[in-house]
């Protein structure tokens, strides 16, 4: 059922062993780095039992009646993408920001791994019972649900079996109620969730078959020998009133070190098997890219809102070269809409059954999104001017000395006051120019796969055969250019012809 925003804060009060600068935290729900973005998730939850957000952000189930969140719904029709759309829209609203690593954008790995369960069954048959009560253990539960993928890796010239072993996170031992696990992840909002799906980082098997480093489990994040030390976070460092994105939704990562932690078998969801293994990897963002790009989506509004917000104050918006670059942000945020919806509009069946956003649109998206954000971050920047990295901070609009001055100087007309103008410039830098906004640009290296892993999957999943018997036919080429291979109606063609019907 769903539970509200203070039965999930008392539910991470478990005793967990968090450590950021230096010190234990006693409580993540009122320690002043983790409270922010402990009371956002807990805001998440109360808009589902609000009048005025509930519609958009829960469903009925058809068997129990019960209320659930819609981020943990099973995608099997175009609806609900439009509804999980909808409800993480209503999320980023609701947050004055962007949040990340909330939930909803790692349950679609789990949703991978039940379209692998024939693959997986190849392999080894006894999880896939596990993978299916976990998903409606997350739907009926609404556990607050990570995913930890990164390990600390070590020297990556060598095999982990040639340095120490726990750089990469690996089974130490079977017991009879599980399996005994060690080695570390960095995990994004772990020390204040309730569990994570666990799997291995980019490995290099080798030619093994089997291998300790091979294992996916879900991990109960209150569990004993789990210990988190957590990044510095932004939150608190400075006012709220110069920095209030640093101060609201930051979202702490945290290396999350397993010493010698016990996983019951039934929380293991594949083991030892590198096919297995190798296979998760491939179709992980299958799902969870599509939350990922729409928060991308979220973050070209706050630019272009921010810069034409600075443009306007100054009556700068009707001169022409204005007018093109915050139509470059336009065409950003644009594109980003336009792989979202394609990416619903021609959704494809997945291999178990549910419905998949289009493969390639979505993948493409993800490119266009993040390879283009530094360059749009840095027009929003020259709209917004110099003003953001030079203005003072909000004491000396309200000290007596100099409050006038300030007033003077800022003021520009009766619509625009000194104080307005302040926090917009804040606001402005805070997005653009701070700490957090230099963490949240790097973080895009980490958050969904490096570059290269990225156009690997759109290289994976473009359909060439199209270009290729375009081209064919064109140039006149034989039959033998295809070396006895007949090509496929491939994706492309499938697609044209819903456009066509339609």
């Amino acid at each position: 059922m769903l539970r509200t925003g203070e039965e999930y804060r008392e539910s991470i009060r478990d005793g967990r062993k968090v450590y950021v600068n230096g010190e234990q935290v006693r409580d993540v729900t009122t320690h002043p780095m983790f409270k922010p973005i402990v009371d956002r998730r807990a805001h998440i939850y109360d808009m589902a039992h609000q009048e005025s957000t509930q519609a958009v952000m829960t469903y009925t189930d058809e068997a129990s009646g019960e209320l659930n969140a819609i981020g943990n719904r099973l995608p099997r029709t175009q609806e609900d993408w439009w509804d999980k759309r909808r409800a993480v829209d209503a999320v980023q609203r609701e947050s004055g920001g962007v949040v990340t690593r909330v939930g909803d954008e790692t349950i679609g790995e789990m949703w991978s791994l039940f379209d692998g369960q024939d693959v997986l069954n190849e392999v080894d048959p006894r999880f896939s019972d596990n993978i299916r009560r976990h998903i409606e253990h997350s739907i009926s539960a609404d556990t607050f649900h990570i995913s930890a993928n990164t390990d600390p890796k070590g020297d990556r010239s060598k095999a982990p079996q040639d340095q120490d072993p726990d750089m990469l996170l690996h089974v130490v031992k079977e017991t009879d109620n599980g399996i005994v696990v060690r080695g570390a992840k960095y995990e994004t909002a772990a020390a204040y969730a309730n569990q994570a799906f666990t799997k291995p980082t980019i490995a290099n098997w080798g030619n093994s078959e089997l291998s300790e480093y091979a294992v996916g489990f879900i991990a109960d994040l209150g569990s004993p020998g789990l210990q988190f030390i957590s990044r510095t976070g932004f939150a608190g460092r400075a006012s709220a009133a110069d920095y209030p994105l640093s101060n609201s939704v930051d979202e702490v990562e945290s290396l999350v070190i397993f010493d010698n932690v016990e996983i019951p078998w039934e929380n293991v969801l594949f083991y030892r098997h590198t096919k297995a293994a190798s296979f998760i990897r491939s179709t992980l963002h299958r799902y969870s890219a599509f939350p990922f790009v729409q928060r991308t989506q979220h973050l070209a509004d706050l630019m272009i809102g921010a810069a034409l917000w600075n443009v306007k104050q100054t009556g700068l918006e009707k001169q022409q070269a204005v007018q093109e670059k915050l139509a470059q942000l336009a065409c950003y945020r644009e594109n980003i809409n336009a792989h979202l919806t394609a990416s619903i509009a021609l959704a494809e069946p997945s291999p178990g059954g549910l419905l998949m956003p289009n493969q390639s649109l979505l993948y493409t998206g993800r490119v266009t999104a993040l390879s283009q954000l530094p360059a749009m971050m840095h027009i929003a920047r020259e709209l917004c001017g110099g003003q953001i990295c030079i203005t003072p901070d909000a004491g000396a609009f309200s000290h007596p000395d100099t409050k006038e001055w300030m007033e003077k100087y800022y003021n520009v007309n009766e619509n625009w006051i000194a104080d307005d103008r302040r926090k917009l410039l804040a606001f402005a830098r805070d997005l653009l120019n701070s700490d957090y906004a230099g963490h949240r640009l790097t973080f895009q290296l980490f958050a969904q796969s490096p570059p290269f892993a990225q156009l690997g999957a759109i290289y994976r999943n473009f359909d060439f055969d199209g270009p290729l018997d375009l081209v064919r036919k064109a140039a006149d080429l034989s039959e033998n250019v295809l070396g006895g291979q007949v090509l496929g109606t491939g994706n492309r063609a499938a697609q044209d012809g819903k456009v066509a019907v339609k």
